[in-house]
């Protein structure tokens, strides 16, 4: 069979979007709301809902109900949560997700207090100016006890952080930026909306068409990935298959690159199903997807967190080639696209 069309526009514009929408996990509720009404609209014979966890899980019949399949990618992303307003008027933040401190150093973020509008600011080092710190600033290591959120408004004290409603435990996320260009785009949190959009994309392609998947197929948008139990709930213990989508890590001595899909075969949590991963390689040369194969000694997936949950089930995991992860990330409309033909080809395949 071959494969429907990829609307390419629609999956640069709903990726735009939930790349500006502020995710970090334990506050994704308003990814997963706008994933919610554009799936909802792009898919509306699926049943959608959201699980107390804060998932999304949507149910699509298939053309046979035996065997059913499941999707899982995540919405959430790294950030950071206030730990310490300091009298200062400066806030020590506590991360959320792995990253070195230095990823992020720099960056403009948005404190969001549990009522009213979030507080700009920007990620800094204690030791900020080299006119005043000298040596200090180039030497200082970036840890906890030496970063701080510098806020856009005028405090001298706690008390006046206090008077705008940002109190400690408030989540923080960190400016996107994105940027489209030549094809490419970079922003901040590429992982891993960039799968959750090639997910809906394929979805919406189907329904254009007027297909449906060959097997019932649940896709699972996680809201807590980046702290390694996204997909430890929410699916169906009947799976046989899941799939999981996740970004592809670009570097020195890895295949991935930013132009293809990748299929990775073991990380940190070992090796994935072999027979689902096969599979997918077969589905890919059969659809012409130019993809690689690689492995990450410092990568887990929600495919790993649903089997340590006791998922029985086989799993593998492919995503789009990302360079620079999980700090200011980049990849391809290339790579975006074969990895949605990929996803199509196995929801189509028997």
């Amino acid at each position: 069979m071959n494969l429907p069309p990829v609307d390419a526009d629609f999956l640069q514009a709903f990726l735009t979007d939930l790349l500006n929408t502020p995710s970090p996990t334990g506050f994704a509720h308003q990814a997963v709301d706008l994933t919610r009404r554009t799936l909802e609209a792009a898919l509306p014979e699926a049943d959608l809902r959201v699980t107390p966890k804060g998932a999304l899980v949507t149910r699509w019949e298939g053309n046979a109900a035996e065997a059913p399949r499941a999707l899982t990618a995540h919405v959430d992303t790294l950030g950071a949560v206030v730990k310490e307003i300091k009298s200062s008027g400066r806030l020590k933040v506590s991360r959320i997700g792995g990253f070195p401190w230095n990823f992020a150093e720099g960056e403009g973020v948005w404190v969001h207090p549990a009522e009213g509008e979030a507080v700009p600011g920007t990620l800094l080092l204690t030791a900020a100016s080299v006119h005043v710190y000298g040596k200090e600033a180039y030497d200082a290591k970036r840890e906890d006890d030496t970063m701080e959120v510098r806020l856009d408004a005028i405090v001298h004290s706690a008390e006046d952080v206090a008077a705008l409603g940002i109190r400690v435990g408030d989540f923080v996320s960190f400016e996107p930026r994105v940027r489209w260009h030549n094809g490419f785009v970079r922003s901040r949190h590429l992982d891993d909306k960039a799968a959750v959009a090639c997910m809906v994309a394929a979805a919406k392609a189907m329904h254009d068409a007027g297909l449906k998947p060959a097997h019932t197929t649940y896709l699972h948008i996680s809201n807590y990935e980046e702290v390694g139990h996204g997909a430890a709930a929410g699916l169906p213990a009947d799976l046989e298959e899941l799939v999981s989508i996740d970004m592809a890590a670009v570097g020195k001595g890895q295949t991935s690159d930013e132009f293809h899909a990748t299929l990775c075969v073991k990380d940190s949590g070992g090796p994935y199903h072999y027979g689902l991963s096969q599979k997918l390689r077969r589905l890919a040369e059969a659809h012409g997807i130019p993809y690689k194969v690689d492995v990450y000694p410092h990568y887990g997936s929600d495919g790993e967190a649903a089997w340590r949950a006791g998922l029985d089930a086989a799993v593998a995991l492919i995503g789009p080639g990302v360079d620079a992860s999980h700090n200011y990330e980049r990849t391809h409309m290339e790579a975006l696209l074969a990895t949605t033909r990929w996803i199509l080809g196995y929801m189509l395949s028997e």
